[in-house]
């Protein structure tokens, strides 16, 4: 009962975010971005998620970061994360500085459900190079979930990371958070897996899309998630669960784009061209298939 009434509660709270046919929406789910370190399972997919992000700036879509974004159980202090990466997070704030930018927390940055740490540390940093404070996110707002809404053509997605409910990640995430720190940060450079990551364990995974089958059953509305780290996209009578899967599996990561109404899964990839030139490059994986089909004939 309480797994579902997290996911309940994070619902009823969740904030609204209208959008309509000419929205164009990208959300990325557990990029982990680290410091840079041999434990960093971000660093090596690091150019391939710049170079989605900036196309993506270019382009005009809104970023939706659906938590996990940065690695804050490993590493205790922003700072250090957001200096290990700071062209991207340069463009992060381009994006925010266009409100194109929507941030939520996930277990492993949880931190940022307190006003106070992200007024410490998001909304200001210290350049290094021109030895000043500087705007980074001012006035962010972090997010537990949303509710994204077309009211022209009755859409509803609710988008939340998942692991709400989870007793380890969510309940007891101060105690998992410091064996993460001082212990399985460690373990895992040299292959062992962390029981607690349900990205690790399928028994968790599965319990997880169970929970969240659930939800659509009682809601009668599509869910996007991150949390697992298996990208999912529902097959022809499946409930409309969705998962964007993460951006540290090996040479490529994977998201979820809204367009047109629209909604697909999709990947970016490293490719070896026949000239042998390393290219990274956009893959459609499942869809696009059509919302308004989606929350009609599939929530029922």
């Amino acid at each position: 009962m309480r797994t579902y009434s997290r996911m309940h509660n994070s619902y009823v709270n969740a904030d609204i975010v209208p959008f309509d046919k000419d929205s164009k929406i990208i959300m990325f789910s557990d990029v982990h971005r680290g410091d840079n370190s041999v434990s960093d399972e971000f660093a090596h997919n690091q150019y391939i998620y710049y170079h989605a992000l900036n196309t993506y700036l270019n382009e005009g879509y809104t970023y939706i970061e659906l938590g996990d974004g940065d690695e804050l159980w490993e590493h205790g202090k922003f700072k250090h994360v957001r200096f290990a990466h700071r062209d991207i997070y340069g463009i992060l704030k381009k994006f925010h500085q266009d409100n194109r930018f929507i941030f939520l927390y996930g277990n492993h940055n949880m931190e940022l459900k307190y006003p106070r740490y992200v007024a410490k540390n998001l909304q200001r940093y210290y350049n290094e190079y021109d030895e000043r404070e500087e705007k980074l996110f001012e006035n962010i707002k972090v997010h537990e979930a949303i509710r994204l809404i077309n009211q022209d053509e009755e859409i509803e997605l609710f988008a939340v990371h998942g692991h709400q409910g989870d007793l380890i990640n969510d309940q007891l995430w101060l105690i998992t958070r410091f064996f993460n720190r001082h212990f399985w940060r460690y373990m895992h450079i040299v292959g062992f897996r962390n029981p607690a990551s349900p990205a690790k364990n399928v028994h968790k995974m599965h319990k997880i899309e169970k929970r969240c089958n659930k939800f659509i059953r009682r809601h009668k509305i599509p869910i996007i998630i991150g949390h697992t780290h298996r990208p999912k996209f529902p097959k022809n009578g499946d409930l409309p669960y969705f998962n964007t899967g993460c951006c540290i599996h090996p040479r490529k990561i994977n998201g979820i784009e809204i367009v047109n109404n629209e909604i697909s899964l999709i990947e970016w990839r490293v490719f070896v061209s026949e000239e042998g030139k390393m290219i990274i490059r956009k893959n459609i994986v499942k869809g696009p298939e059509s919302l308004k089909n989606i929350c009609k004939a599939r929530c029922q």
